[in-house]
């Protein structure tokens, strides 16, 4: 169990290793932000798979939200986006 800090508070976690390859060049840049950052490996590790989490748990409410919409009617016509489209500047 580790503490990780969660907005202002710090929060019980528990950790699990996990194993993976990846490309050299990638870890090579990967060393350096942990050099200039004065972090560790992990710690990079950790925050990048989080964002990529929070992208892809976002990418997937804004699809639902999308199907939903589609499904209640609210959707524009080609034609319409060809008539905003040509009042462009």
């Amino acid at each position: 169990i580790c503490l990780i800090k969660t907005g202002r508070r710090l929060m019980p976690t528990v950790l699990q290793s996990v194993t993976g390859e990846i490309p050299v060049s990638l870890i090579e840049k990967m060393d350096a932000i942990s050099a200039r950052l004065d972090r560790s490996r992990n710690w990079i590790l950790q925050q990048a798979i989080s964002a990529w989490v929070n992208q892809e748990e976002e990418y997937h409410r804004m699809t639902l939200q999308a199907l939903e919409e589609v499904e209640n009617g609210e959707t524009v016509s080609h034609a319409e986006i060809v008539s905003w489209m040509e009042r462009l500047p």
